[in-house]
């Protein structure tokens, strides 16, 4: 047996699975030349790119299990996976704590204007604490956009705070949200009393551009919005058109509508008018970036591969 690895993810997985078959590695290839490369392959290891299409499954003609080394898998035709008898795996949970650490990072860096301060000082070599006056975490309200293991160690860890916590998820029942000393609540009502409102759901065809100019009217105009899920679910140009008008208070993300996994081919560049927005944070996809996240998750994968081979 062949198993292809196309993502940085933990050793442990490829060490582990070498005990059993070949493992070799080809960083982030196109779609066009996974389709070439994939017919030799049992098992495939992968992350968010590139996206596996009908014709990569066509292809694929050992393909046993595709191993996903995250949460989402928007980027897989499952149908396809499905009708060719490929089981794929994902890493649901495994990275929680490490988004929601980052979400409350964003949260802390944002209220108290912690990058534009840092580069005043080191950029415009000033010193004025006057320049930079923010606000507490402490008694506000935090909407949260998707209840599952994230949102709820958001919520968690927002209560240490002791912020008040509002959540909306069409899957869950009252109950459910009032164990996690929350407030279980309609989107509409979410938008209207949140200061802070942070995204925790998949992107499918109901989410993509859930924050837009539809429904930032209906935000206070210093409200901040944190997005640690999927480019699109936040609506880039709407959101750019609010920052600059003054209408919501900023916005944090972890991911883009045009990301790619490995960064930007050859000489190009990658740009955004948000890049222009002082009250504007982001980063390259880095939630499940952390040494802790990535062990875990490469322990679940290895086993779920280990379990659906059959391998002893």
């Amino acid at each position: 047996m062949k198993c292809l690895i196309i993502d940085r993810v933990h050793e442990l997985i490829g060490q582990e699975l070498s005990k059993y078959m070949t493992v070799d590695t080809k960083l982030l290839p196109s779609t066009a030349e996974l389709a070439q490369i994939i017919p030799d392959y049992d098992v495939l290891i992968m992350r968010v790119d590139p996206k596996i299409t009908k014709e990569v499954i066509d292809a694929a003609k050992n393909l046993k299990v595709i191993g996903v080394c995250s949460v989402g898998l928007n980027h897989i035709d499952m149908d396809a996976a499905k009708a060719a008898g490929i089981q794929v795996f994902n890493a649901p949970g495994m990275n929680a704590n490490a988004v929601a650490e980052l979400t409350i990072s964003k949260m802390l860096d944002m209220s108290r204007h912690v990058v534009p301060a840092h580069l005043d000082v080191t950029k415009n070599h000033e010193w004025d604490k006057y320049k930079f006056v923010g606000r507490e975490l402490r008694g506000r309200t935090l909407g949260i956009m998707g209840f599952g293991r994230i949102g709820r160690r958001v919520g968690e860890l927002a209560r240490a705070f002791k912020m008040n916590v509002v959540a909306y998820d069409p899957f869950l029942k009252p109950e459910d949200f009032e164990k996690e000393h929350a407030k279980g609540v309609s989107t509409e009502e979410l938008l209207k009393v949140s200061d802070y409102i942070t995204i925790h759901v998949p992107l499918t065809k109901d989410t993509k551009d859930l924050i837009s100019a539809k429904s930032i009217p209906d935000m206070k105009n210093d409200c901040i919005v944190l997005n640690m899920s999927r480019g699109g679910i936040v609506n880039e140009h709407d959101i750019y058109e609010a920052l600059q008008k003054g209408e919501i208070g900023g916005y944090a993300t972890d991911v883009m509508e045009n990301e790619l996994a490995g960064g930007i081919p050859g000489d190009n560049s990658f740009v955004s008018p948000l890049f222009d927005c002082d009250n504007f944070l982001v980063s390259p996809h880095l939630g499940a970036q952390s040494v802790d996240a990535s062990y875990d998750i490469g322990v679940l994968i290895t086993a779920k591969v280990k379990e659906a081979l059959n391998l002893k």
